[in-house]
């Protein structure tokens, strides 16, 4: 049914964009754990930071592994549950970087002014269920993100999935292809036609802020899509990383962390919308006889 789907889809005369974001850094100041949780637990930012990683350090061990751990460790500790409705719960604290509300319905009405479809990807190391109780959850066509596994009783047990840079890059290979199962390792090595992806590369968009975004900024750039580095100017470190991922030539743009309509974010996706329509327009006018 899903083969079906895609190939259905791929007939269709308007080309289907993807923009695909990275969630803490590049939509929300900070990270999400820092919105709710790490008080509820009674610690700083810093001193849950702290922990995580010097557990990932002294266990040679998955950042991204180490900070569910500790998650799960001082829930349980300080007597608070953790069941997905909690979780989201803490999404609903999340802050979000200015005109990052109003962005996708301003996107979504460029994109069918330009006869282009848009949709909305969440690629990120923080937890899924955390997004889905932020404002914007309801934005994304899928959320690619940590989760847990939940006993009879609801309660988180065991990670489920851990997304680190690496694990990051199938997901832009998922999109490609159409598919939004996370256990799901067959269809996406299956080889499939370029012409027949529902998804093609350069029609992908990717915002990223860190170095776990690295390897998919590569990969979309490699392919002929755009990476895009977003950067928030009130952190001198994440300017001078901004500039050195620019220097180095591992993304096409560099914005600030603003998502208005007078924002260079919106111009520089606009003006790629406009390009993948116009080189989406000169391909199939190519393959037409007359």
């Amino acid at each position: 049914m899903q083969k079906s789907v895609i190939c259905g889809e791929i007939m269709k005369k308007r080309p289907i964009v993807a923009l695909i974001y990275d969630f803490d850094g590049t939509l929300s100041p900070g990270n999400m754990q820092e919105f709710g949780f790490i008080q509820a637990i009674g610690k700083t930012p810093e001193e849950f930071w702290r922990m995580s990683d010097g557990l990932a350090v002294g266990q040679d061990a998955s950042n991204v592994l180490s900070y569910m751990k500790m998650m799960f460790d001082e829930a349980k500790k300080n007597g608070i549950k953790l069941r997905r409705s909690d979780f989201r719960k803490f999404g609903r604290h999340i802050q979000l970087f200015e005109g990052v509300k109003e962005w996708f319905s301003l996107i979504n009405e460029y994109g069918e002014s330009r006869g282009v479809q848009i949709e909305h990807y969440i690629n990120s190391s923080g937890l899924k269920e955390i997004i889905e109780g932020s404002p914007i959850a309801k934005e994304f066509k899928h959320i690619f993100a940590c989760t847990f596994m939940y006993n009879q009783e609801g309660e988180a047990e065991w990670p489920g999935i851990a997304v680190d840079y690496t694990a990051k890059t199938q997901y832009i290979f998922k999109i490609n292809k159409g598919i939004f199962s996370a256990h799901d390792n067959k269809m996406v090595n299956e080889s499939i036609a370029e012409d027949k992806k529902r998804i093609p590369y350069p029609q992908m968009i990717y915002f990223g802020d860190g170095e776990t975004d690295i390897p998919c900024m590569k990969i979309v750039k490699m392919f002929g899509g755009h990476a895009v580095a977003v950067c928030d100017e009130s952190n001198p470190k994440k300017k001078a990383f901004t500039k050195t991922l620019q220097h180095q030539g591992r993304v096409n743009f560099t914005v600030p962390a603003n998502y208005t309509k007078d924002s260079k974010t919106y111009k520089v996706v606009c003006a790629i919308i406009d390009k993948i329509k116009a080189d989406y327009e000169l391909k199939r006018l190519s393959k037409s006889a007359f």
